[in-house]
């Protein structure tokens, strides 16, 4: 986690000073309990300490300004909606060395810098296709993400409780606390290459990564003897990202920089808008335009270019690299049709958001056995056509954006170690979109790799 200067400082103010919220139409909120609950959580958020620093998110949109231009590459992964019960040592240590083992990847493999960026520490909502879910003959309110509610289908479990945003406030506490120690205690040395392997099952892909650290190992070896200085090495910047959906929990964590006077989100350091919501005169929108955050916006195959230059202007008027990215989820079969226009129009129009490819939204089908699902095959396809548009282009393929997690579960079809539609069942944990497993994760790395380092040749 990347840590702020020391001289930096955020007011505690519930509202930053000039700021109102305007009355906009928000979709996708759920309808919470009309006693006042909301409005006690409400002040008692506004009065918490931030999550992260407006210095942090300075860093991070300053290298997402470098990815833009090709200077960089950023990997952007982890669960598609956290859970509180999942939020342990565990499994947070196994999510953070499956990023830092496809980070190393990466950078060994196309000689390129890599922004670490999760999909962690705020990742608790979700959108939902319909308000309610039915089984048999029982109708509940859909399950919305722990944010909101449980995913437990019986009728208190589903019921909204404006007390989860105070409880994903301190789970994202408590995980970002760990992910520092992780990645600003040694932990995350690049001379503890090796060490990020131990603890996973062996395979095809763990060894091929076994082999690519030995490589690192060598490497730094010889620079060892050449004198170079590892003090560098030694802690590793990793930011947190997630989709700003509930705004009853973003807008009491948005605080004023004392330096600036600025308004920044401090419940992550980056914050996306979905493709559900975002609607130029929506609330979202309006939302991470007023920030200063860099911020980030899904872009799918029937995405107007005049609607998204419209949005450009809104949120980043004065076209500046690191402030506007936008995450494509087109789908295999879609996006060397559905992108070129897009991209072209915005090009010619002088825009420059950093594009990044999320190659598992647009291939999510139910298998035979009725398990929500997604073949690598076709995310490793959907990454390639990535390339090959942004290279017709004369444009930057510049990150990737993944849902996975560093647990051994069987959700996603395909890999080395092939995941079958019968193994499904077997380790199906996620509650809401499948996610990449760890050897998935990593050959997914190696092909990317591949690509980047063709890019870049």
């Amino acid at each position: 986690m990347s840590t702020a200067p020391e001289t930096q400082t955020i007011s505690t103010t519930t509202r930053p000073v000039g700021l109102d919220w305007p009355e906009l139409p928000a979709k996708q909120q759920p309808t919470w309990p009309n006693d006042g609950s909301l409005e006690r959580v409400s002040e008692t958020l506004a009065s918490y300490p931030p999550l992260v620093f407006a210095g942090e998110c300075d860093d991070l949109r300053t290298r997402l300004a470098a990815a833009a231009r090709g200077e960089a590459f950023v990997l952007q992964g982890g669960d598609c909606a956290e859970m509180f019960a999942s939020a342990t040592a565990d499994n947070i240590r196994d999510r953070i060395k499956t990023i830092l083992q496809m980070a190393a990847v990466l950078t060994y493999g196309a000689s390129t810098p890599v922004v670490k960026l999760g999909r962690i520490a705020g990742q608790f909502a979700k959108p939902r296709s319909k308000d309610t879910e039915t089984r048999g003959d029982v109708t509940l309110p859909a399950y919305r993400g722990d944010m909101v509610n449980d995913f437990a289908f019986t009728e208190e479990a589903r019921r909204p409780n404006p007390d989860r945003l105070l409880q994903a406030y301190n789970t994202s506490a408590a995980t970002l606390n760990l992910v520092r120690a992780f990645t600003q205690g040694g932990f995350a040395d690049l001379r503890n290459v090796h060490e990020w392997n131990k603890g996973f099952i062996a395979n095809a892909a763990n060894s091929r990564y076994e082999k690519t650290a030995k490589d690192i190992d060598r490497a730094m070896r010889f620079m060892a003897a050449c004198g170079a200085d590892f003090d560098a090495l030694k802690a590793v910047d990793f930011f947190s990202s997630h989709e700003a959906l509930l705004l009853d929990y973003e807008r009491p964590l948005t605080r004023t920089d004392s330096r600036s006077g600025r308004p920044y989100a401090t419940s992550g350091h980056m914050l996306w808008v979905g493709e559900r919501t975002r609607e130029i005169d929506g609330a979202h929108i309006d939302f991470i335009s007023r920030i200063w955050n860099p911020v980030g916006m899904k872009v799918g195959p029937k995405a107007d270019p005049d609607d998204l230059l419209r949005i450009i202007d809104k949120i980043d008027p004065e076209r500046e690299p690191g402030r506007l990215t936008f995450i494509t989820r087109m789908g295999a079969g879609t996006i060397r049709e559905a992108l070129p226009p897009i991209v072209e129009r915005l090009k010619a129009e002088g825009a420059t958001p950093l594009w990044i490819t999320d190659p598992m939204h647009g291939n999510t089908f139910e298998s035979s056995s009725g398990y929500k699902t997604r073949r690598l095959d076709d995310v490793v396809d959907e990454v390639r056509g990535f390339f090959e548009v942004h290279e017709a282009a004369g444009t930057v393929p510049g990150g990737l954006h993944v849902e996975l997690t560093g647990n051994d579960v069987t959700e996603c079809l395909g890999g080395s170690v092939e995941v079958r539609d019968e193994d499904l069942e077997s380790r199906y944990e996620s509650a809401c979109d499948p996610r990449l497993n760890h050897q998935q994760s990593l050959e997914l790395a190696y092909l990317v790799a591949e690509m980047l380092g063709a890019r870049n040749a």
